[in-house]
């Protein structure tokens, strides 16, 4: 009679939760076989009777505000969201309250039960843009293992500072930087993070970049653009804040000194729906901070030939 481990019969079993969540209902003493606490490595045989105890647990302790939320769709498994910049994901130290967490908890209390409130995948601060949210446990589950499979497609706006002559593929681990612990950098022990980058225009000291991620490190775009020597206007950690090339217009260098922000967007989300199977694709429109500073890059360029 063939036997496999306890933990390998649940996740055939159960494929809606992650192998290690039924570990730790394991270890808790919520599975039984045969009406017996075995351990994950004990090995199980066809015929006997696993029972399961489960129930949906508060992991969150952040409280509901009722904060603005920008839905580009909702059903019961997913709501996408349009985040604006300057709203923080997940409450931390500093930044306890007025998170896009506690606008979706006040939204739905039920994401209280889902981890991290059902965000699978993050934005900085300071980015804008498109990013999915799950509502139930199985839809977590599924979502984060797309993800991990890269079967996200996440496509992003981006306004460096630099001219680029052609698109291109940057392929370079991303880990904590070697001295301040606070960034991100490229660094030889990193995880392994690709990210595709093409030229949409070209300005006489700028580039308006499409970038597209293959995987979602912290910071990757910013760490992979900044390694490259073409940081995002607007960002302070990876390139210079307000900074002004030689030789462009007044306008243009007035809009740079005040554009506060990464000069960056996530345009386009697809992905499979984790209960239909469906492909689905969102998009979000340019901000008006990230549209003006086009124009006024445009103009700048204009002005080169008239």
């Amino acid at each position: 009679m063939s036997a496999i481990r306890l933990d390998q019969a649940l996740a055939a079993l159960f494929p809606d939760y992650s192998r290690s969540r039924l570990q730790q209902w394991v270890k808790a003493g919520r599975v039984k076989v045969d009406g017996e606490v075995l351990r994950a490595k004990d090995k199980v045989y066809e015929g006997q009777e696993i029972t399961m105890e489960v129930e949906a647990e508060p992991l969150q302790q952040d409280r509901p505000q009722a904060i603005p939320l920008s839905l580009v769709f909702e059903d019961d498994h997913i709501l996408v969201v349009d985040k604006p910049p300057g709203l923080v994901v997940h409450p931390a130290a500093g930044n306890r309250d007025g998170t896009l967490v506690n606008a979706l908890l006040h939204h739905d209390p039920g994401l209280a039960a889902v981890p991290r409130a059902g965000v699978v995948h993050r934005l900085d601060k300071d980015t804008s843009g498109l990013l999915v949210v799950a509502r139930t446990l199985p839809a977590h589950t599924h979502l984060v293992a797309a993800l991990q499979a890269r079967a996200f497609a996440r496509e992003y706006e981006a306004i460096v500072v630099g001219v680029m002559t052609a698109g291109g593929r940057v392929e370079a681990n991303i880990g904590r930087h070697p001295v301040d612990r606070k960034r991100m950098a490229v660094v030889a022990g990193g995880k392994p993070a690709v990210t595709h980058f093409s030229v949409r225009e070209r300005f006489r000291a700028h580039s308006h970049l499409q970038v597209r991620l293959e995987t979602g490190r912290t910071h990757q775009i910013r760490v992979h653009l900044a390694h490259l020597h073409y940081p995002l206007v607007g960002d302070p950690v990876y390139g210079k804040p307000a900074r002004v090339p030689k030789g462009v217009s007044e306008p243009l260098a007035h809009v740079l000194r005040g554009f506060n922000r990464q000069a960056l967007h996530a345009r386009r989300l697809g992905l499979h729906h984790p209960l239909s199977g469906e492909w689905m694709e969102w998009e979000s429109p340019r901000p008006s901070d990230l549209q003006g500073l086009l124009e006024a890059l445009r103009s700048d360029r204009d002005d080169v030939f008239q």
